[in-house]
């Protein structure tokens, strides 16, 4: 299983035509099936799909509509244990607390990948690698 940022979700969505290929391939990742997300990355993508400037926006309703459909991959939630675990990982590679629980929260569902565009792909968190999908062929 592979964990999956929230730009991933935001690619899917997209209808921006230079982001095409990018939603192609962010919808076969979830298509997969093989995914995991947490708490943080789908509050994330309530702010920032519904966000009043963003160009193709969507609604509170297509938001939640969203959100429930893919509640039917596992979901890790944010806890006491995920954040202290975070705040370790934030120390230690000097990334920001909230990557660090991108990473701490993957690590928590037992998945060794992350795949995400934000994060540093050359860098191993303790076992957690970053691939990001957008680069190369699609």
């Amino acid at each position: 299983m592979q964990f999956v940022d929230t730009n991933v979700l935001l690619y899917a969505i997209s209808r921006d035509p230079d982001e095409a290929p990018k939603a192609r391939r962010a919808n076969a990742i979830l298509a997969s099936g093989d995914v995991g997300l947490s708490v943080q990355v789908l509050q994330e993508f309530y702010v920032q799909s519904t966000r009043a400037t963003r160009q193709d926006a969507i609604t509170h309703d297509q938001a939640v509509g969203l959100i429930e459909a893919w509640r039917r991959f596992p979901v890790q939630e944010t806890t006491v244990a995920v954040m202290a675990a975070a705040l370790g990982t934030r120390r230690r590679f000097g990334i920001s607390y909230w990557d660090a629980a991108i990473i701490e929260a993957s690590r928590a569902l037992g998945c060794t990948v992350v795949v995400s565009e934000d994060l540093d792909v050359q860098t191993d968190y303790d076992g957690v690698r970053v691939e990001n999908p957008f680069v190369g062929p699609s």
